[in-house]
């Protein structure tokens, strides 16, 4: 009885926290669901560096890596 009453009370606590968080989110202009592009930082920067990472590892080759770069520069 006594771990179904903090159960219940984590519960409650947790989602009064988490409504909060919600509602004061809302206020501020975040819109719930991902975020976009321009919100989350992705950029055409990002792409590169996640691409020169692949190729270090060795997950792509050297012709993969170069035509892949040329097409997300050209993007620009």
């Amino acid at each position: 009885m006594t771990l179904i009453m903090i159960l219940f009370w984590a519960l409650l606590i947790v989602g009064g926290v988490a409504l909060v968080h919600y509602l004061t989110g809302a206020r501020r202009g975040h819109r719930p669901g991902p975020p976009s592009q321009e919100e989350s930082g992705w950029s055409n920067r990002r792409a590169e560096d996640l691409l020169a990472e692949r190729y270090a590892r060795g997950e792509i080759d050297e012709d993969e890596y170069r035509r892949r770069l040329a097409t997300l520069r050209e993007q620009r």
